[in-house]
């Protein structure tokens, strides 16, 4: 029993130390109607991108791994934040968005996050 509540006290530790450097973060970070905010949000399974327009406080493009046809598609977290990446540039792209400022929510670049940004740079999408 005392394993669970280390391991609780564990999880809500990270969560509200990610939910300080999000906020850190955000302070500086903000999106504007010429270089909108890409957020990447992430649970254990899934990863979602949204670009927001924070001063009109509108999503202009999305693009999750909730999509009926990566969800359904055999590969690992990695490639499909790799294709979430590239499926949010080009999206963002036939807006008519060319630069964004990245927001990683206060996770670490690492992992899927980095393969997600690096996907989208690599899709055309400047930040």
């Amino acid at each position: 029993m005392a394993i669970g509540l280390r391991h609780n006290k564990h999880s809500a530790k990270k969560t509200s130390s990610r939910l300080r450097r999000q906020i850190r973060v955000r302070k500086k970070v903000n999106g504007t109607a010429d270089r909108p905010r890409l957020v990447v949000s992430k649970s254990s399974k899934h990863l979602f991108a949204q670009v927001i327009d924070d001063v009109a406080g509108v999503t202009l493009v999305s693009a999750s791994t909730m999509e009926s046809d990566l969800r359904g598609a055999e590969a690992n977290k990695t490639d499909k934040a790799k294709t979430v990446g590239g499926l949010i540039a080009d999206r963002a792209k036939a807006a008519g968005i060319d630069s964004v400022v990245f927001d990683r929510a206060g996770n670490k670049y690492h992992g899927r996050i980095a393969a997600l940004a690096d996907a989208a740079r690599e899709s055309g999408l400047g930040f």
